[in-house]
């Protein structure tokens, strides 16, 4: 459950915690969750900033048409794509083949706990 005094970054965290193995969303779908439907670019941020944080799983959010646009935080290396594809995501020239099916939204997934 999302609790109301934690800042914005955490609640992305936490959102981004429950993302399923196997599975992407994008920073607007998270932005949207969290009723900020206007805020995919500080979900960005959020991002940026837990490089370090290892039980973040970053590499499974991407921008909303499937790419990888995060891949510049992995180092400059092919991590991101190397990441999603042992977890069984399709992914050609930094973008997730049927989006689609990978995709999961949070709005769908989780009750909004908020």
């Amino acid at each position: 459950m999302l609790s109301d005094n934690s800042g914005f970054f955490e609640r992305v965290y936490e959102v981004c915690r429950k993302i399923p193995e196997g599975r992407v969303t994008s920073y607007g779908a998270i932005a949207k969750y969290l009723g900020a439907a206007k805020s995919a670019r500080m979900v960005g941020w959020a991002m940026n900033s837990s490089k370090k944080m290892e039980d973040i799983p970053a590499h499974r959010v991407v921008n909303r048409k499937g790419l990888l646009t995060g891949k510049s935080h992995f180092g400059g290396t092919n991590a991101m794509q190397q990441l999603l594809e042992e977890e069984g995501v399709e992914v050609k020239e930094l973008q997730i083949i049927n989006f689609e099916k990978y995709f999961w939204d949070p709005v769908k997934e989780l009750s909004q706990d908020l």
